[in-house]
């Protein structure tokens, strides 16, 4: 058994080196280009007579960003009425933007270029951008939310909710233009209750920030998804991460929300009892809605005693599927992880390469065992012993919490990690979950049919609930990328289905699996939440475009 300094040449100090696709910044010079004068329109000898803002018409814009797939619109009447090169002009009206500075004040409403090209596109967001707000607002607490709502709703204006960015499938993007209410200034922890281990929070507070602020009470809140995301943003995507093996995902931990839906009225799904059976579970309903259905507010949290001891290793194996058995093996052995990572060969080679280790870059299993010491080191000899009947091998533990820290720190960063080391262009990622039993069948087929490509492709997994994510990088500028990347997407996602799975276990729909859902649920299903989505926000001014297929939309 090494310690990690065996391996490291280098500590990484400081934030991680992250990757960002480039963007084509383009100023238009055509009688459509953006002009961002005392009238706050956008200038042309054509505009819509018409004082409101028109929800399903598309604009141009002046900024152009190269991606490979395609956007699914909601409410696609016909292709120019919709298409990202179809130019219309478009206007806030003054008195929209006078109401909202009522509310806000001069500085918390920017029209901005640079502030509203900020607003467009997350750092890991691979789908395209043909939009962007056409203004951007920073709410201070839920009354400055109410109003700004109400105000948008009688506009028809869109209003796409922002928390960290740091979304992967599009939930952020502004097809429709509209306003970008950005979260970041609602972060107060408002109610800390250290006897019952919750606490109430505005949703523009960080995970990581949440949790220095509890560290001190012996407290913390037990998702961990990637660096940066907010807590409103991780209950609308419905997340989970590496610790959800232990803990369950975002629906497991969160006890109860306050939301503004459409119209501007507020909804309170539950109190903080740990359990109830009053009425429709709203809760639930409103996680994973991604800004669809309304906006987040307060968030009542569960938490969890930070654990005594832990004990955290490493080891490797000959194959995906060897890993993966022994993933399985683990769950079905009664051993409890609070994290179990499965990465290729590719993926440790990304990580010796970002960090300087000069660890196996073989398919690799990552280990955390928690509880007092001695459950700790129990589970993890139990883990020891199953991995050696399965022929694993360089079973490493790291012994010091400055170790511990920084292999979490590393694995949490690997895909940027790999997407760094890359010449390419864009990237894809899969999102897939599958029945345990399914997993080492399903990350196998998906290996052998992702080694046969002509493209580079990378597999980690959170092998203890069975979630695998696939990175694909391609020249976006070569068609035949676009199209292998597409392809390698589809079988993936196909293959997760065909095994009883989903196509998202934690990113959420978004833009970028929408096309998945009816094979996933059924006519019926998304039948049902569009009669939801309708009778919530019948104008479709919440984050239009998102999760729901164009079919279903009307």
């Amino acid at each position: 058994m090494a310690p990690l300094s065996r391996f490291l040449t280098r500590r990484m100090l400081g934030p991680f080196r992250y990757f960002c696709f480039s963007a084509h910044v383009e100023q238009s010079s055509s009688p459509h280009s953006v002009a961002l004068s005392d009238s706050y329109s956008f200038s042309s000898s054509s505009f819509p007579s018409s004082s409101r803002w028109k929800l399903n018409q598309l604009w141009p814009v002046s900024i152009l960003l190269t991606a490979a797939a395609p956007l699914v619109l909601c409410h696609e009447e016909s292709n120019d009425r919709h298409s990202a090169t179809h130019e219309h002009d478009r206007a806030l009206p003054i008195s929209f933007l006078e109401e909202l500075k009522s509310i806000c004040g001069d500085n918390r409403v920017t029209l901005d270029l640079d502030e509203r090209s900020s607003h467009s596109k997350p750092m890991s967001n691979f789908y395209p951008v043909i939009n962007i707000p056409d203004v951007v607002v920073y709410p201070r607490n839920k009354n400055d939310v109410i109003a700004i709502v109400r105000t948008c709703s009688k506009y028809n204006i869109p209003i796409v909710p922002y928390g960290g960015a740091t979304s992967i499938e599009g939930q952020i993007l502004s097809p429709y233009g509209g306003l970008s209410m950005d979260m970041s200034l609602m972060k107060k922890i408002v109610e800390l209750n250290v006897e019952d281990m919750d606490v109430v929070v505005e949703p523009g507070i960080g995970w990581q920030e949440l949790n220095e602020f509890l560290r001190p009470y012996g407290l913390f809140f037990p998702l961990d998804p990637g660096p940066g995301a907010s807590i409103g943003g991780m209950c609308a995507t419905r997340c989970s991460g590496s610790l959800a093996v232990r803990y369950g995902t975002m629906k497991d931990n969160v006890l109860a929300v306050q939301v503004v839906l459409a119209n501007g009225d507020v909804v309170k799904s539950a109190n903080r009892a740990r359990k109830s059976a009053a009425g429709y579970d709203l809760t639930k309903l409103m996680i994973g809605s991604e800004g669809t259905l309304g906006v987040f507010t307060e968030i009542t949290l569960r938490l969890q005693k930070i654990p005594e001891s832990s004990v955290v290793a490493i080891c490797s194996f000959g194959s995906v599927k060897d890993a993966a058995d022994v993933a399985i093996a683990i769950m079905h052995s009664g051993i409890q992880p609070s994290r179990l990572e499965l990465l290729d060969e590719v993926m440790m080679n990304a990580l010796n390469q970002a960090n300087d280790l000069s660890l196996p870059e073989e398919p690799t299993l990552m280990f955390e065992f928690i509880g007092t010491d001695a459950y700790a080191q129990e589970q993890a000899r139990h883990a020891h012993k199953v991995v050696k009947e399965h022929e694993g091998h360089s079973y490493t533990v790291f012994e010091t919490p400055e170790e511990k820290e920084t292999l979490w720190k590393m694995r949490k960063e690997i895909l940027w990690a790999y997407l760094a080391i890359q010449e390419k262009t864009a990237a894809l990622t899969t999102d897939v979950c599958v029945p345990l039993s399914r997993l080492a069948e399903c990350i196998s087929r998906t290996k052998e049919e992702t080694d046969a490509s002509f493209l580079m492709c990378a597999t980690l997994a959170h092998a203890g609930d069975g979630n695998c994510h696939t990175a694909i990088v391609f020249d976006a500028s070569k068609e035949e990328d676009v199209q292998e990347a597409n392809r390698l997407i589809t079988f993936i996602v196909d293959l997760a289905l065909e095994m009883e799975g989903t196509c998202t276990g934690e990113h959420g729909v978004g833009i970028g699996k929408s096309k998945y859902l009816e094979k996933e649920l059924g006519i019926g299903s998304l039948h049902a939440m569009r009669k939801i989505k309708n009778a919530l926000d019948p104008a479709n001014v919440m984050n239009p475009g998102k999760v729901l297929p164009a079919q279903f939309c009307s």
